[in-house]
Formats: structure tokens, sequence, C-alpha cells
């Protein structure tokens, strides 16, 4: 009998250290984790995509054809559900790093998510919940009421309260299911998150091609029922792989970490801080005992910068009982990893104006799409799908990146890895200035000719010019976004401490909400300052002055590429700062490689 039982080591060979399966046992490597369950939640992100994306290019034209509602009003309801549902990315990271984990929060806002797009299926459906069908410009048309407009927000929300909970844990949870102390489940995991970009995408295109031609020309019923249908689907497979998943341990939110170091600093405001370094209260202080254990972090080296913080690592014997609490003591290393994050926070505020423009092709963009000819023969193109020109030049660039400017930046700028990420965000800023010139320019070229057929006052008059005029706009964000989307995710990722995942993602994420919200501020403000005697953002684009707002855009985005500059120069990589003080740099976590 003893000799069937497998001995120590082959029990600790075949399990994995730090995973557990769903019974709370050590896992099993043979039999849980690997491709077969990261398959599994790769199909949510590509569903999620193609749920969030196909809603938010076609939204606009529901919103002003169907619920009659202004260009204006209508833009910032797609802004305003965009940037809700990333800013909840920061709330779901937080609920999954805390108390639930990724596997149920993965779980439980995918069927929020479902739940959303079932009332959006409904409110198409269901008459009374939507006004009555009308003439664009028609004195008979209503807008939309206020229980039409409720169920309408209601529905949105929910599915941007579910895609926020689902984003902000779906990578984690796929790279969770390779082992990083396994060489050869190392380079899946890699796979991994190359597959995970190409899967948003594959949602992407789906959604801008498929989803919008059936929503325009099959129904709106049906283009929002097959995305409750595809969530459904992904959530039940999903749920289906729970016994071969690996499960982490819940190791609490960074914004924590940020907190207890804040919290711990005020309270001791008062008190000097020591100069040598070496007196403040560190990792090396700690005692192991009384059965807790503390997971060493890598070592950085104390800097001069933000010196109020070091408070919070100065010891007080006259505290008492107080003195061990972390809200009043914190390591000097945590000190460190939350000064690494403020260092950053200049980048990550320069990096909000792209999104702004950005905003851009998923509103004012499509409205001026429905004005032009967009006829290939007898097949009239929808508005929305224009943007698959959008998704196009990101699938385009990133192979140009790699295998033409990587060779070239190496034996210019003298750089193993291409351009820095810092160089990628910069580049992807520029491109998006030279998208809203090209914007500008055609917007003004479009009203030249509808004023050249007496089309100013006609709402839904078709304009004799071909709708690919506005395909460069669509390609410069396009690879805009290929630049810095890359760049941003590579610098918070590297940047960021080891143990702060969650926070990297979140900070990244953060840019893309508040750069919709600030569009929808922008327009707001924009509309209201123009009134109604000569408005750039009039509900019939041929008597607004759209251009200028993209010109207004326009010089927004060369200010903040200044700010974003300065900044840039001044800031010192965390792998310099450690090479200077001789400390080896740890591996970044694992991200996809472009």
């Amino acid at each position: 009998m003893a000799a069937v039982l497998p001995d120590t080591a082959q029990q600790a060979a075949e399990t994995i250290p730090d995973a557990w399966d769903y019974k709370g046992r050590l896992s099993l490597k043979s039999s849980s984790g690997g491709w077969g369950s990261a398959a599994m939640i790769l199909g949510v992100e590509a569903c999620e995509r193609m749920t969030t994306l196909g809603i938010v290019v076609n939204l606009v034209t529901y919103l002003t054809g169907t619920m009659h509602l202004g260009n204006a009003t209508a833009a910032n309801d797609v802004t305003n559900f965009l940037g809700t549902a990333f800013m909840l990315c920061l709330l779901g990271g937080f609920v999954a790093d805390t108390f639930l984990g990724r596997y149920l929060t993965i779980g439980i806002f995918t069927t929020i998510q479902a739940t959303g797009i079932t009332i959006l299926t409904i409110s198409t459906v269901v008459p009374g919940l939507r006004p009555p069908k009308c003439t664009a410009g028609s004195p008979s048309c209503i807008p939309a009421n206020g229980k039409q407009l409720g169920v309408l927000y209601l529905a949105l929300y929910l599915t941007a309260l579910g895609t926020g909970g689902l984003k902000s844990s779906v990578s984690g949870f796929g790279s969770d299911q390779f082992d990083d102390t396994d060489k050869r489940e190392t380079k899946q995991m890699i796979k991994f998150f190359n597959w995970f970009f190409f899967f948003i995408n594959v949602g992407s295109l789906v959604a801008v091609t498929v989803l919008v031609y059936i929503q325009d020309n099959v129904g709106r019923e049906w283009g929002y029922g097959i995305c409750a249908c595809a969530i459904v689907v992904a959530l039940a497979v999903f749920l289906a792989g729970t016994r071969r998943y690996r499960f982490k341990k819940l190791v609490g939110s960074p914004l924590t970490q940020i907190a207890t170091v804040f919290v711990a600093a005020w309270r001791k405001r008062h008190l000097d801080v020591p100069s040598d370094p070496s007196l403040l209260f560190d990792d090396d202080d700690i005692v192991a005992g009384e059965g807790q254990r503390k997971k060493k972090k890598q070592k950085l080296p104390h800097s001069k910068e933000f010196r109020f913080l070091d408070k919070a690592a100065v010891k007080d014997s006259q505290a008492g009982a107080a003195s061990t609490n972390k809200w009043y003591l914190s390591t000097l290393t945590d000190v460190e990893e939350v000064k690494l994050v403020i260092r950053m926070l200049p980048t990550w505020a320069t990096t909000i104006m792209f999104w702004t423009v950005y905003a851009q092709m998923t509103t004012f963009s499509v409205s001026q799409a429905t004005t032009l000819n967009r006829h290939i023969g007898s097949f009239e193109i929808p508005a929305g799908s224009l943007t698959v020109f959008f998704v196009g030049s990101i699938l385009l660039t990133v192979p140009i990146y790699d295998r033409i400017i990587v060779p070239i930046a190496r034996r210019v700028l003298k750089n193993p890895h291409g351009l820095s990420p810092l160089q990628r965000i910069a580049v992807g800023l520029v491109l998006s200035i030279v998208a809203m010139v090209a914007a500008a320019l055609t917007e003004i070229k479009r009203l030249n000719v509808a004023r050249s057929h007496g089309l100013t006052h006609n709402e839904t008059a078709t304009v004799p010019m071909s709708v690919f005029w506005l395909v460069p706009q669509f390609l410069l964000v396009g690879s805009g976004e290929a630049f810095t989307y890359i760049g941003q995710l590579d610098f918070f990722l590297r940047e960021c401490p080891k143990g702060m995942k969650t926070m990297s993602t979140g900070l990244f994420l953060s840019t893309l909400s508040l750069g919709f919200f600030f569009s929808s501020i922008l327009v707001t403000i924009v509309h209201k300052v123009t009134g109604h005697q000569h408005p750039w953002l009039a509900d019939n684009l041929n008597e607004g002055k759209l251009y200028d707002f993209y010109w207004l855009l326009t010089v927004l985005s060369i200010f903040n590429l200044m700010i974003f500059l300065f900044c840039a120069r001044r800031y010192v990589y965390k792998e310099k700062r450690l090479a200077e003080e001789g400390i080896e740099m740890e591996e970044p976590e694992a991200t996809f490689h472009a």
C-alpha cells in the first residue's frame, strides 16, 4: 500500500504552491490550468469586447434617429457610458483583490452585463419604451420621455458596471492559469497575452462589421439580442471550466497600501524624518512570529522626493501599541512603492487627452458618416461600420512597428527594444493631433459641398461626397491608439511595483475613462457657450461648425503634448534608478508583446 502512495517530493512536483483548486486544495499541475482553462477565459473577453463595441459604435445613431436626442446630448451619452465602464474597472479590481477574487468577480459581473444587454434588447422590442417614429428634423419628432430614457440608461449602466468588473479581472485570471516559476508555462503565458490582444480585436471586428450591419438592416433587437446570447453562452462556457481553474488567494488591493502610507504620514506629520534612511522602518525590521509571514518585496532605493511620505516609516517609540499598526507605521519599501506611483501621475494625466480625441471617432465622426454617400454599388455601408478602418489600422500598425520601426529605432536610438514606452506614447499623441487637423479639414470640405448643393438646412439629404473622405481621421487615431495603448500599458506595468498588477491596469484604464468624461464636459461647455444662434455642435451638422470643435481639440492636444514632453524628459525609469543603486531589477509582470 505504501508503494502505491507517491512520496512527498513527487507530490510537490505535481502541485503548484501558490494555486488552489475550486475545493481549496493545492492545484495539481497535470489536471488544472494551462491552455485548456485559459481558452474558456478568452471567450469571455471576446464577447465582452464585441458587446461593448457593438453598442458603442452605433449608439449615437440610435440616440439621434430612434430616441430623437440632439447630437451633443447623444455624444455625451456615448462618452459617459464608456467613461463609466472604464472607471468601474477600478472598482472591479478592488472588489476582486479584496473580497471576491477574480473568478467570482468575472462570474458576477458577466451576469450583470448580460442583464444590462437583455434590458437594452427588450427596450428595442417594446413600442412604449421608445418615442414614435418620425422624419428627422420634423416638428412632430418627440424626444424620448423620462421613463423611456430611464429604461435605456438602466440598461446601459448595468452593461457598463458588468464591463468594468469583468474587464478588471479577465487578463489577471487568465495569467493565473500559468505557473510563472515554470519556464514552459511562462512562455505559454506570453502567448496567452498575444492571443488575448488578438481576441479583443476579433471581437472588435465582428462588432463594427456584422453587428452594426444587423442593427441597421435587420433590426436593433436582433443586433442587441445576439450580444445578449453571446454573453450568456460565454458565461456558461466560463463556468463549465470551474473544476479546471487555478485560484490564487486574495492579496488585498494596492489602493489600501497607498491609503495606509498617506494616513501614517499624516498621523506622524509632526515628527522629524531622520537624516539616515537606514533608521527608517523597513522589511528587514519585521520579525517573523506569531504565526504571521510576510512575503519580502524587492528593495527600492530611498529617494529624496516627496519627503513627507517618509514620515510613514518613522519609528515612534511613544506610540505604544499603535506603533505596529499598518495605519501608523509603513515600511520604507511600501513608501517607495507609493512614490513610484506618484512619479507616474504626470504621464498618466497627459495621456487623458488622447482618449478625448479617440472619443470623437465613436460620436461626431459617426454622425458625419450618416450625412455622406455611403454606397459601394448597391451596398450601403452602415455609418458605424466606418470604424472598421479604425480597428484595421490598429492591426496594421502593430506589425509595421515590429518589422520596420523597431529595427530603425534600434540603429538610430541605440535602444534594443526600439522606442521606449514614453516615446511610443509621444508618437500616439502626435498622430492624434494630425487626426484632428484631418477631421477639421474634411468637415470644412463637407460643409462646402453641402452649401454648394443647397443642403444647408436639409437634415435628411445625403451630401454628394464619399464617406471615404473620413477614412484618414479613423486611420490616424487607430494608428495612434496602437502606439499609445501599448506604450501606456508597457509603461504602467514596468514602472508600477511588481505587486501592483491591478493598480497598473487600473491607472491605464482610468485614462480612457477620464478622456471620455472630459469629452462630455467639453461638448457640454462648447454647446452652451456657442448657443443656438451659431452653434458648433448643431443637431443638423450642416448648420453647425463641427470643424471649430475639431480645431479646439487640436489646440488642446498640442498644449497637452508640450506638457507631456516636458514631463517625459524629466522622468527617470525605474530600471535606471535601480541600476544606479546597484540593485538588480526583477522581471516585470508578463504582458502581451505587440
